[in-house]
């Protein structure tokens, strides 16, 4: 499936820091490269975790789940905006030629509700741009499809790798582009 730019694959339990890991890397990047993508945050209340929203990479928001949305579609206590994570997917540059980086965070559960998304994460997956994501530990079989494509480089955060693995992969990458 991978048989353009370098793809890299971030993994890990939830709250182990894969978010952090990549917005470090794209610091780290800072203006060397053209990048496109987006960061997925979560929505605090009062330490409470009410939901996710969105970050694309030229700092637009959008919100992709809140406990107190209306909709259909469910990921545990979170209702996922599907319509409206749709909407913001359209409106990055996924595939513009000056991109030399796609960051995605994250392939999971809430986003992979999303046909579109999955064909784009297939179309990254084959394209000739370099691919930084997050993806779930354990998953869908689609997401398990994705972790075991030829030339995706898959990384497991852990508590004792974090610092490390940040500064070995934004050394590959930077090696990549």
């Amino acid at each position: 499936m991978a048989t353009g730019g370098a793809k890299f694959l971030v993994t890990g339990l939830p709250g182990s820091g894969k978010t952090t890991l990549v917005e470090k890397i794209i610091s780290g990047l800072g203006s060397e490269i053209n990048m496109s993508g987006f960061i997925t945050r979560e929505i605090r209340v009062e330490g409470q975790r009410l939901g996710f929203e969105l970050r694309s990479l030229d700092g637009r928001l959008a919100t992709l789940s809140h406990v107190n949305l209306k909709t259909p579609h469910r990921v545990g206590k979170y209702r996922v905006d599907l319509a409206g994570f749709e909407n913001f997917l359209a409106s990055i540059k996924f595939f513009a030629p000056e991109v030399r980086l796609v960051v995605v965070d994250e392939i999971g559960k809430m986003e992979c509700l999303s046909d579109r998304f999955r064909e784009i994460v297939l179309k990254l997956l084959s394209g000739p741009t370099a691919l930084l994501a997050t993806i779930a530990l354990h998953g869908s079989p689609f997401m398990e499809r994705i972790k075991t494509s030829p030339g995706v480089q898959v990384f497991e955060i852990s508590p004792a790798n974090r610092e490390d693995l940040g500064r070995q992969l934004l050394a590959r990458i930077r090696a990549k582009l």
